[in-house]
C-alpha cells in the first residue's frame, strides 16, 4: 500500500485527499496552515510537564473524562488485555489545562477544529452521491460547537527497565469519532493495516499532518470512508530511550447528530465506550 502525501496547496488536494481517505482510511498532508512553531511549543513544554510530578494534581475525572490519564489507568485496546505503555492528557473546551503549560494547546484545538471543518467539506464534496445523500447533515456542520471533540496530548515515554511482554505503545485499534488530525509526532512508529492485511508504515516526516478516518464516518459514509486499524510500534536501539510525544484531535459530533438509522453520536460513542471499559453498563 503506497500512501502519498498530498501538498495542501494543490488545485486537486482535496480529491487527492479523499481518494486517500477512500482507499487506505489515512490521509497525509503537507504544507498545511497548521503552525509548526506552535505545535513544536505544545511538544517541548507538555514534555516538561509530564516529567514532573505536577501531572498527578490532575488526575481525570471518571465522569467527564478530562484530565490526566496515567499509565496505570491508560488505555487497553478493543480485543487486548495490556494496556498501552503511554500516558495522556484530555483537553475539551471546557476542561482543565495546567497551569504550569501555556494556552499554546487551547490555541491548538482551535486552529485545528478550524481546518478539520474545512477538511470534512472536502470529504463531503468528494463524496459520490449515494453516499452524500446518506448524510444526515452537512459533515462540517456535524462538529459546529460540539463540546466533545477531544485534544489528547500523548507521552509515550521511554522504553527503560522491564517491559511486560507483549506490552506496545499502542496496540492495534480504530478510533472512534469523524476525523482524527494528527500532526507527525516527535519519533516515527504510526502504522496502518492496509487492504493486503499487512502493516505499513505512514509517512510521519515532521511538519506532514496525518488525518484519519475515525468509526463515525465510516458509519455515516456506509463503509465509504473506512476506519482501519492502526498502531504504534515500539522503538529499538537508541530510539527506545528517547519519549514520543504526539498530539491527536478527534473530532465528534454533537450527541444528537444522526450518524445513521442504527445511531446517533451519543448512542455510538456511549456503546464504545463500554465496550472499551471506559463506561459501566448502566
Amino acid at each position: 500500500m503506497h500512501m502519498q502525501p498530498i501538498d495542501y496547496r494543490s488545485p486537486d488536494a482535496a480529491q487527492q485527499f479523499c481518494d486517500s481517505l477512500h482507499n487506505t482510511g489515512f490521509g497525509v498532508l503537507t504544507n498545511h496552515p497548521l503552525s509548526q512553531v506552535l505545535i513544536e511549543k505544545i511538544y517541548a513544554e507538555w514534555l516538561t510537564f509530564f516529567q514532573t510530578e505536577a501531572k498527578n494534581n490532575y488526575a481525570f475525572d471518571p465522569q467527564k473524562m478530562d484530565g490526566y490519564f496515567s499509565p496505570a489507568v491508560s488505555e487497553t485496546a478493543k480485543g487486548y488485555i495490556k494496556k498501552d505503555l503511554k500516558e495522556f492528557f484530555h483537553i475539551y473546551p471546557w476542561g482543565r489545562v495546567p497551569t504550569e503549560v501555556s494556552d499554546a494547546a487551547r490555541d491548538y484545538y482551535k486552529a485545528g477544529s478550524e481546518l478539520a471543518a474545512e477538511l470534512l467539506q472536502w470529504v463531503e464534496d468528494c463524496s459520490p452521491a449515494d453516499i452524500k445523500a446518506r448524510y444526515s447533515m452537512p459533515l462540517s456542520q456535524m462538529i459546529k460547537d460540539s463540546d466533545l471533540t477531544l485534544l489528547r496530548v500523548l507521552h509515550y515515554p521511554p522504553l527503560i527497565g522491564e517491559i511486560e511482554p507483549g506490552s506496545v505503545r499502542a496496540a492495534a485499534h480504530g478510533d472512534i469519532n469523524l476525523l482524527t488530525i494528527l500532526p507527525a509526532a516527535t519519533q516515527a512508529g504510526l502504522q496502518v493495516l492496509g487492504k493486503d492485511q499487512e502493516w505499513h508504515n505512514v509517512p510521519s516526516d515532521f511538519g506532514m499532518l496525518v488525518v484519519n478516518i475515525g468509526d463515525m464516518l465510516d458509519e455515516a459514509s456506509g463503509g465509504y470512508y473506512p476506519s482501519t486499524q492502526h498502531r504504534v510500534l515500539n522503538p529499538t536501539g537508541a530510539d527506545a530511550l528517547k519519549s514520543r510525544v504526539s498530539l491527536p484531535l478527534f473530532l465528534h459530533p454533537r450527541p444528537e447528530v444522526v450518524l445513521s438509522e442504527r445511531y446517533t453520536a451519543g448512542s455510538y460513542l456511549n456503546e464504545r465506550l463500554i465496550e472499551l471499559g471506559a463506561k459501566k453498563k448502566l
